[in-house]
């Protein structure tokens, strides 16, 4: 009844509320990355799977700049990535604008993070069950190491919460989520600014 139902009535309407509450701090950060970022656009949009593996253009806060070396080639996230851009990543700000794909549908709250359009045909049948919900802003996965996780942990992790979601669990995952921003834990992996590529198994 709830992951049916209930779930995305819960989704709009705190999501809603959330955007108009929040709205001065979206447009504070709009100018600010968009200063930081040397004029380029403060959003970008992404295409990226949804439930059923729908497509669906996501929404986020730009916090990397578009450099490029001599050949013209993005230069790595590590240099693009600017101190204004790491400390809205590392609050979450960056997320903010996802409340509009919740609003309209494309998105939940809690959830599996929707993952780039590239890695579909790399999921095995057991990772392609994380596709049988709406992707989330937050998610179990999230509240359980975010980037600083192995691919197969945060895999195993989305699909779990497909297999056990309801209310309560969605409402432990907000209130640690709020504790983990806080904190601001898990925002990038041992290894690099952002997470690594998936590579398939």
């Amino acid at each position: 009844m709830y992951k049916n139902n209930f779930k995305r009535i819960i989704d709009f309407t705190l999501s809603l509320i959330g955007f108009i509450i929040i709205s001065p701090v979206f447009i504070v950060v709009w100018i600010w990355l968009t200063i930081a970022n040397k004029g380029a656009c403060a959003l970008f949009f992404q295409e990226r799977p949804g439930k059923d593996e729908k497509i669906f253009k996501v929404i986020k806060f730009k916090t990397m700049t578009d450099e490029r070396d001599a050949s013209g080639n993005l230069l790595p996230d590590a240099e693009r990535l600017t101190k204004v851009g790491k400390f809205v990543r590392s609050t979450s700000l960056d997320e903010i604008p996802q409340l509009l794909n919740v609003i309209k549908g494309d998105m939940s709250l809690i959830g599996p993070r929707p993952l780039l359009v590239q890695y579909l045909p790399l999921y095995s049948d057991f990772q392609k069950r994380r596709h049988k919900v709406r992707p989330g802003i937050t998610g179990w996965a999230q509240i359980n190491g975010r980037n600083a996780i192995s691919w197969k942990q945060k895999f195993e992790y989305d699909v779990w919460y497909v297999d056990n979601i309801s209310l309560s669990l969605d409402f432990k995952i907000l209130l640690k989520t709020i504790q983990k921003v806080f904190k601001r834990e898990g925002i990038s992996s041992y290894t690099s600014a952002t997470m690594e590529p998936f590579k398939g198994n």
